[in-house]
């Protein structure tokens, strides 16, 4: 990005990914600020997942259309076969297990169980994972995408900081949540995000003034996938001298 000639002040993101780190996310968001001190905004035109759905919800602007999906952000632990599988699905076990025990109906079998399978400092790192997602969510929401907020939709309330912040903990506790989304790999639509999130997102596939741009990401996107396709590339960077990068 330093050097980028001529660069812009906003920046448009179009993102497509299974995932990742939290911290790989948030290092990104910083470049990208550092960077642009515009606008920038995402638009999905396929998925972003976990890291991928944190990293959106750092941009002033999504843009999402009946094809598109975000996911919930449990974060990945791998277990003792080398299986990726939910990290607060089992914190979550733990969680059901101990309060089995406050009440004494713990069988020795789930003690057992407890013993063998439960390592007290994943589990904290796990706590950790899941505050860090909210407390990212919390800053971000709140600084770009809720900072024209200032009156509520249905009743036309003027909107404080104060729901501002709530508003966006709210959505970071219902992307954590496990028994909601009962699945890591559930993609949420835009209806989804709008109606069940209660977030505000602009369909770039309908919206007759988003219309141009809904051509030229479409066909940019369809063309970069089958080029990327033929060539085996997992990854390309396209700068603006069209040089790509795998």
């Amino acid at each position: 990005m330093d050097d980028l000639k001529d660069k812009r002040d906003n920046l448009l993101v179009l993102l497509e990914t299974e995932g990742g780190s939290i911290e790989t996310a948030e290092r990104i968001v910083t470049i990208l600020r550092h960077h642009y001190s515009g606008e920038i905004s995402f638009i999905i035109p396929n998925h972003a997942m976990s890291a991928g759905t944190i990293l959106v919800m750092s941009g002033d602007r999504i843009l999402m259309d009946y094809y598109s999906i975000l996911g919930p952000i449990d974060p990945q632990i791998q277990n003792r076969n080398g299986d990726w599988v939910p990290g607060l699905g089992y914190l979550e076990k733990y969680n059901q297990i101990i309060a089995k025990s406050k009440r004494g109906e713990l069988s020795h079998a789930e003690l057992a169980f407890l013993l063998d399978k439960f390592d007290p400092a994943h589990l904290h790192w796990l706590e950790q994972a899941r505050e860090h997602s909210v407390d990212l969510l919390k800053e971000w929401l709140v600084n770009f995408k809720f900072k024209n907020w200032n009156v509520t939709k249905d009743r036309q309330l003027t909107v404080t900081q104060e729901m501002r912040v709530s508003r966006a903990e709210e959505i970071a506790n219902a992307l954590n949540e496990t028994t909601r989304w009962r699945s890591h790999g559930r993609g949420l639509s835009i209806m989804t995000v709008r109606n069940d999130l209660k977030l505000e997102v602009e369909d770039f596939g309908s919206d007759a003034d988003l219309s141009d741009l809904n051509k030229k990401v479409s066909g940019y996107y369809r063309l970069l996938k089958d080029y990327m396709g033929r060539r085996g590339w997992q990854y390309a960077v396209q700068t603006r001298d069209s040089r790509a990068v795998y």
